[in-house]
């Protein structure tokens, strides 16, 4: 489980998921313009989503010890997260 680990340890892994979601985010702002939320944001939803469908899995009784599964499951949640929030803010200035 993800809450098991050390407080320092758990602050780098956010620090290095951040660090990552900020790039990716520039990346779609650059490409898509006014259509997303802004770096900042995007990079709040990326890296929430990550943490949230790690804990999601976690939930539900998944047990996500190796790295190479909490990267599927984390970027999992964070593309869910941010399509869904984009897929909102889209139908929203449809109507």
């Amino acid at each position: 489980m993800i809450w098991d680990v050390d407080f320092t340890w758990l602050l780098m892994a956010i620090g290095a998921v951040s660090a990552f979601a900020y790039m990716l985010s520039l990346m779609l702002e650059s490409s898509l313009g006014s259509e997303t939320l802004g770096p900042f944001v995007n990079a709040g939803l990326i890296t929430g989503g990550f943490f949230l469908g790690i804990a999601a899995a976690n939930y539900h009784g998944i047990s996500v010890s190796e790295l190479k599964l909490a990267l599927i499951v984390g970027l999992s949640g964070a593309f869910v997260m941010l399509f869904s929030v984009l897929l909102v803010r889209g139908i929203w200035a449809r109507f």
